[in-house]
């Protein structure tokens, strides 16, 4: 009962910082603003005819899971800011694994994420995205997945770096070139050899590729659009999980112990 506590502490701790952050929120739908309503509508006005299918709501979906799987992985890696203030400063200090830590961290990411999807949600309603019930039942699973791959991905990242000026030098190095390589705003069906292997090994490109399986099944465009089939790529996920979890979060105990 007390690691519970302490996970849903941490958790909601996290999340009571978004909400009371109103320049986060702000800046959290800037980015799916431009490249939604700027990007996505104005290739759809000029590439839809030409690929046969909305490139709108191709670029809406890649959103979807690129900003839960940034989202989560950027809030995993702000644990190396927050060793130096408030209450994590505390936390570090206090008699709790950091397997706990890890935890709960993730949970409360993972739901800071879930909330600013909530306003993206919004946006494509007014960009008049369709989405039906069904769609967004199948989805609600899957963006809990994309949350947690994303919490693995900054647990493995941020157990190499070691201060806030690593992370601002090396996250975005390591994060911008996946929103290609993984086919947020263009198609990656078909690749050159190097590229197409960069792609494979990235992890948001699965998690980008989840989403839209599951928006895309049973359309006609759907073979054109996906990659892999959702049981696929939630066995890819759940491999990549497990590997970077368990490494990332050994590592960042070891750590830890040696600090």
């Amino acid at each position: 009962m007390k690691t519970i506590n302490v996970i849903i502490t941490i958790a909601l701790r996290d999340l009571t910082k978004l909400l009371r952050d109103r320049t986060r929120i702000v800046a959290s739908l800037i980015f799916p603003l431009v490249f939604v309503g700027i990007l996505g509508t104005s290739l759809n006005a000029n590439l839809s005819a030409d690929i046969g299918y909305n490139f709108l709501i191709f670029v809406f979906t890649g959103v979807i899971g690129q900003n839960l799987f940034q989202s989560t992985a950027a809030g995993i890696i702000s644990l190396i800011e927050d060793r130096q203030s408030d209450f994590t400063q505390e936390l570090f200090i206090a008699p709790v694994s950091r397997y706990v830590i890890i935890i709960g961290k993730i949970l409360g990411e993972s739901l800071v994420a879930i909330t600013q999807l909530l306003g993206i949600m919004v946006m494509g309603v007014i960009f008049r995205i369709p989405f039906t019930a069904g769609q967004i039942i199948s989805l609600a699973p899957m963006v809990v997945i994309v949350c947690l791959l994303g919490g693995a991905f900054g647990t493995l990242v941020m157990a190499n770096l070691s201060d806030q000026r690593q992370v601002n030098q090396i996250f975005p190095f390591i994060i911008f070139p996946q929103f290609f390589l993984s086919g947020v705003f263009s198609p990656i069906k078909n690749l050159p050899i190097y590229l197409l292997v960069l792609s494979r090994i990235s992890p948001m490109t699965y998690a980008v590729d989840l989403v839209r399986s599951v928006y895309y099944w049973g359309k006609p465009e759907y073979s054109r659009i996906v990659i892999n089939s959702p049981a696929t790529n939630l066995i890819i996920i759940g491999i990549m999980f497990l590997a970077m979890f368990t490494v990332g979060t050994l590592m960042f105990v070891r750590n830890e112990r040696n600090r």
